[in-house]
């Protein structure tokens, strides 16, 4: 009997170890390595961007076997709808497809896992990627979103009323006073307003304070970043001398653009406007005029330039396979050939070697966005601070004081002095 027992034993055994060989070697964690697993991936976005980012993930699943994608998709408001609730249920898919303006609200709830250790490891490939790119996506030293593509602040301009103008712009070296030289210049030559309405809020503003060596907000999001009002009265003033001279269009004009087709750039109506690097393929493909990208003003002492992320992969903390999620975002941002069929639509790549790989399939448009970003990148510092708690009340305070500004309702001094009381008053709630 004994014996027998041994034999037994030793069958089962055998038996057993053979079963592990024939499906594979398992890891340390007792996984094998032949084992499906699930991902579950998300974004927003139109029908071409779905479209694309089904066979990409039909490419990954071909080249990665065992990895079985489930996908979760929908416009920009169904998505942000759909979120919360996972959220909630400790449910987000393994890779979350995440906006500047939500990162900080998800991550502040701890939703978000540090991609860091991911970097630091090599799952996520930065041999080819600036460190710069991806600072949009750090919040406190740690980095709860990976960037998928950078946009750059640009001067697009209507190179016909340049030219009818007698215009050219030094784009390396050009001031605040040049720019509003040629704004004036264009409308007393042409008629046409100089550049378009610069809403201060989001981009201009903060963007005018970078090239003064100063920041929109303070680094813990609890007050204003600038301490001088000055620089609140300059800005101001320089927009109102533009107004006069009818070289700016007022609130009201401005208000009249219902799209892209209404754009004063596009009618042949402005010389100019200041607008994300991404948007210029929109307006290029609908102007009749030639349109270029520029770098904006006075970006050079104070390196005023930061890469824009377009949006970001997060990976959330409830994620079971935290590690396959990474794996996936770094086949996303530097493959090649996956990037052949995304073409920039989430932004201009982050990898030199990707962008080298793809430039042969792009139109003349994208090529011109593709060289701009990456002429911009070498002008570039990190990028501002994540947008507090209270950011849409403090912006939408800004843009009403624009307006009174602009319609003479107030002066700049008043508006400088009503802005930093009720923003302070506003970020005061995040101390």
């Amino acid at each position: 009997m004994r014996k027998f027992g041994l034999a037994f034993v030793s069958f089962m055994l055998l038996l057993t170890l053979t079963a592990c060989n024939s499906s594979g070697e398992k890891d340390s964690e007792g996984k094998n390595e032949n084992d499906k697993v699930t991902l579950h991936v998300a974004w927003w976005g139109g029908q071409p961007r779905h479209d694309y980012t089904l066979k990409v993930i039909e490419m990954y699943e071909k080249e990665n076997p065992n990895v079985e994608i489930k996908t979760v998709y929908a416009n920009w408001g169904d998505y942000w709808k759909r979120l919360p609730p996972m959220a909630a249920a400790s449910r987000l898919p393994d890779v979350v497809q995440m906006d500047t303006a939500y990162l900080f609200q998800y991550s502040k709830k701890g939703l978000l896992e540090d991609l860091t250790p991911y970097l630091k490891e090599g799952t996520i490939d930065m041999s080819s990627i600036n460190e710069n790119a991806i600072s949009g996506g750090m919040i406190a030293d740690q980095l709860y979103g990976f960037t998928l593509g950078s946009n750059v602040l640009s001067v697009i301009t209507n190179d016909n009323l340049l030219r009818e103008a007698g215009i050219t712009i030094d784009e390396e070296n050009w001031t605040w006073d040049d720019f509003e030289k040629i704004a004036l210049d264009v409308q007393h030559r042409t008629g046409k307003y100089g550049t378009n309405g610069m809403n201060p809020t989001d981009v201009f503003f903060p963007y005018y304070l970078r090239t003064q060596g100063e920041r929109f907000y303070r680094e813990d999001g609890t007050g204003l970043g600038y301490s001088d009002d000055q620089l609140f009265i300059d800005y101001f003033e320089r927009q109102l001398r533009l107004v006069d001279e009818k070289a700016f269009p007022t609130p009201d004009v401005q208000a009249h653009i219902d799209g892209l087709e209404d754009e004063f750039i596009v009618t042949g109506n402005a010389a100019m406007t200041w607008n994300w690097s991404n948007q210029f393929s929109g307006f290029a493909q609908s102007a009749e005029s030639e349109l270029s990208l520029h770098l904006p003003p006075e970006q050079a002492e104070e390196v005023a330039l930061f890469l824009r992320p377009s949006m970001y992969f997060s990976i959330p903390k409830s994620s079971k396979q935290k590690e396959e999620a990474a794996k996936f975002i770094d086949y996303f941002v530097n493959n090649v050939e996956a990037n052949k069929l995304i073409k920039g639509d989430r932004g201009v790549p982050l990898s030199t070697k990707v962008v080298q790989g793809i430039k042969p399939e792009l139109s003349e448009v994208e090529t011109k966005i593709f060289d701009y970003v990456e002429k911009a990148s070498q002008h570039v510092s990190n990028a501002d601070p994540h947008d507090p708690l209270g950011n849409a009340e403090v912006m939408k305070v800004l843009k009403d004081l624009s307006d009174q500004v602009l319609f003479k309702k107030l002066t700049p001094e008043e508006a400088a002095k009503s802005f930093r009381e009720q923003a302070e008053t506003i970020l005061a709630r995040n101390k």
